[in-house]
């Protein structure tokens, strides 16, 4: 084909694919235009749902960058451009996980950084200074799901008697466990306390070496996103784990960070994250460990990355830079002549070994062979072997010899060697040689082999309609305004199948000797009321609604206002009591996570100025507010049961 043919053709074909393309670009533009006449709130509510996923992403990507401010500013206008409910809830706790680092910009510390080096997720702890065989894999018997992004393995020390670990709940959230060894047994497994439980996930409980402290990682307690550090001391007085405390930056970051440990020496403090690295791949900080942190605010935000970034310094002489794994004997020439000469005398006793086994095998074999020329054969090995055998003897009684004089020589230093523990440790995968910390992999241990003891089923006293009736497994009344379905009264008991498969159900003797049977156990009339009419459809056309009070029968009319001066005394206010006369943007942001938008009054009690925040009915919710708003290191925070005149109010 001629060049001119070829250019020729070329283009035309160019000018194909451009037709193409304008035909294509003109036909989108004409179905834009006839749906945004058709359906202009579906398009432009699609254009907008284009548009604030982009603004998410970006105002997301500056938190991780430390830009906390910015990001807030961000999620204001996408709650501005949202409408759907649910939307906002999710831009609502976004936005607070900026705040909150935000917040924490005032107390950072800033650590003098011993060494950093990337592991994999899938073995990382293995290399953290703990004893051999103390991480033991899952799944297994205390997390028998075991399937977790970070959470890979149980601390389960040897002769351990306490255990805290983390296991999914049966909604899926991982909670700290605890349990405790009895004889062959061990206990129950049960939650720490309401502090220690999030909606979302706690993982790699560790305690300090004193036991006093327990650390551990939470996606869902106060922080600002990804896994937090947090510390719980131990209440002597109370026996209890006391509120968790959020660890604050540096050890805390907008990404996921965990497993915080102080090495027994005191010198060193240990952690993980993945703020600089690939989902894969975890980095683990060695931090000289102070018994005083200072904390200071930061404002600039080339230092706080910096800090945020955990770069190891360049000059560790000023302290120890000693390994990971406290060596047995020192890492010098000595110890590795010793090290060498060990194994070359158990190579030796081995190969002699080999030999002299083989040719008596052998030698068995010629007994029961008359095969001439497979007689012929092992005549040789034997002769082969018997010729070495005494040349390895010789090295051998030599090697034992060197041996000898260093372990000598050892001892006459006063230093005192164990040759199993000494190959051991020569033998263990050590990574970070070049550095000041080596980090040294430790062994996993074995899935543990435990007996748990079976929890005792509690007894549900939630109304319900069974196939088979249920009797309440105590008729004793609990306390307070109490409300049942009162079924029939008999001179004798009934059959099971007459009580239709009503649960919980109640019996009562009268003093005339008569069965009084009752139906479900109801705080609120409304909520025995909304259950009458199921009674009443299974044939209990009688059946009528019975009150109690403090398990003595009242008319349903007195218990109704005395239920509603009990729910009106039930309000709580919590009181807040700040360092500098105001509340922080991080406190109020604590309050407004959990507690949602509260009424806040300020007043002035003993000469200190008091925040008072409420109304809650949830006394459960209160408590949880105020582990927050206590970690946001405030003067003092409680709560306050509101009497029915000031709820009133």
């Amino acid at each position: 084909m001629k060049k001119s043919e070829f250019l020729r053709n070329n283009f035309i074909f160019l000018q194909f694919v451009i037709s193409i393309s304008m035909m294509v670009s003109y036909l989108k533009k004409t179905i834009s235009v006839i749906a945004a006449i058709l359906f202009p709130g579906a398009v432009c509510g699609y254009l907008a749902a284009q548009d604030t996923d982009s603004l998410l992403y970006r105002a997301d990507s500056l938190r991780k960058a430390y830009l906390f401010s910015e990001s807030v500013s961000l999620y204001d206008r996408i709650l501005s451009m949202t409408e759907d409910s649910l939307s906002r809830i999710a831009v609502q706790d976004s936005k607070m996980l900026s705040e909150n680092g935000l917040g924490m910009t005032d107390f950072v510390y800033q650590p003098t950084v011993v060494a950093r080096h990337r592991f994999s997720m899938e073995d990382f702890y293995l290399y953290y200074p703990l004893e051999d065989r103390s991480w033991r894999p899952l799944p297994n018997v205390l997390d028998t799901i075991g399937k977790h992004p970070f959470y890979k393995a149980v601390y389960f020390p040897e002769n351990s008697r306490t255990l805290y670990y983390s296991a999914p709940d049966q909604d899926g959230s991982v909670n700290i466990y605890t349990t405790e060894k009895k004889d062959t047994v061990w206990s129950t497994p049960c939650l720490l306390n309401e502090y220690l439980v999030s909606s979302a996930d706690e993982i790699y409980p560790m305690l300090s070496p004193d036991g006093k402290h327990l650390y551990f990682a939470s996606s869902g307690l106060y922080g600002m996103g990804g896994y937090d550090l947090y510390v719980s001391t131990w209440n002597e007085d109370q026996k209890e784990w006391g509120p968790p405390s959020n660890m604050g930056m540096p050890f805390s970051s907008p990404y996921n960070d965990f497993l915080f440990i102080n090495t027994e020496d005191g010198k060193y403090s240990i952690f993980a994250s993945d703020r600089a690295c690939a989902g894969d791949s975890v980095d683990v900080y060695v931090l000289k460990q102070e018994s005083m942190p200072v904390r200071k605010g930061i404002n600039d935000i080339g230092q706080l990355r910096h800090v945020m970034a955990l770069d190891p310094v360049d000059d560790l002489s000023a302290f120890d830079s000693g390994k990971a794994i406290s060596q047995i004997v020192p890492d010098d020439i000595d110890t590795r002549e010793y090290t060498a000469k060990v194994e070359e005398v158990r190579t030796l006793k081995d190969s002699i070994y080999y030999y002299t086994v083989e040719s008596d095998c052998k030698k068995a074999r010629i007994e029961e062979t008359s095969d001439t020329s497979d007689i012929k054969r092992m005549r040789e090995i034997i002769s082969r072997n018997e010729s070495r055998i005494p040349v390895l003897k010789n090295a051998l009684a030599a090697a034992s010899a060197e041996l000898q004089k260093i372990e000598m020589d050892f001892l006459f230093r006063g230093i005192v060697l164990d040759p199993d523990q000494l190959m051991k440790e020569a033998d263990r995968k050590v990574e970070g040689e070049s550095s000041n910390y080596v980090f040294a992999r430790m062994v996993p241990g074995d899935v543990p082999d435990i007996v748990l003891e079976k929890p005792k089923e509690k007894f549900d006293y939630t109304f319900q309609i069974l196939p088979t009736a249920r009797f309440a497994e105590n008729n004793d009344l609990p306390d307070g305004i109490v409300y049942q379905i009162q079924l029939f009264n008999l001179n004798a008991r009934p059959e099971i199948s007459l009580l239709k498969g009503l649960s919980p159900v109640f019996e009562e003797l009268t003093p005339a000797g008569r069965y009084i049977y009752r139906a479900g156990l109801f705080r609120s009339y409304n909520d025995a009321l909304s259950h009458i009419n199921k009674v009443k459809k299974l044939g209990f056309r009688t059946a009528f609604i019975a009150a109690f009070h403090d398990g003595e029968a009242i008319p349903v009319n007195k218990a109704r206002g005395l239920e509603k001066q009990y729910r009106e005394s039930s309000l709580y206010q919590i009181y807040v009591v700040p360092f500098d006369d105001r509340l922080s943007e991080l406190t109020i942001s604590a309050i407004e996570q959990l507690g949602g938008k509260k009424d806040i009054a300020r007043t002035v009690k003993d000469g200190k100025t008091v925040y008072i925040i409420g109304n809650f009915d949830d006394k459960s919710l209160v408590d949880r507010v105020i582990v927050a708003v206590k970690a946001t290191d405030v003067a003092d925070v409680y709560s306050v049961r509101l009497g029915p005149d000031e709820a009133k109010r």
